[in-house]
């Protein structure tokens, strides 16, 4: 997330990429950095550890996704974790 912040105010095109257990805490770092509505892509977890075919599965799923964030074609996955 705060790799993601620093390239947003440096005004690149930003996705961080977040996975549904550490959603709440991206919410966090976002708002308690002025930047609530970074671009955040959401992903499963866990990715690390699951193997190649696991990893390129979750890639596949993404990169449209991604791709259109980075273009400003999609805000990315932008809803607050439940609480």
């Amino acid at each position: 997330m705060r790799d993601g912040i620093e390239m947003a105010r440096r005004d690149r095109a930003v996705a961080a990429l977040v996975t549904d257990q550490f959603w709440p805490q991206g919410d966090f770092v976002a708002s308690s950095n002025g930047m609530p509505d970074v671009p955040r892509v959401r992903i499963p977890h866990p990715v690390a550890g699951t193997g190649h075919a696991a990893m390129a599965e979750v890639a596949a799923q993404i990169a449209p996704r991604l791709i259109a964030v980075l273009r400003g074609e999609h805000p990315g996955d932008q809803t607050k974790a439940a609480a």
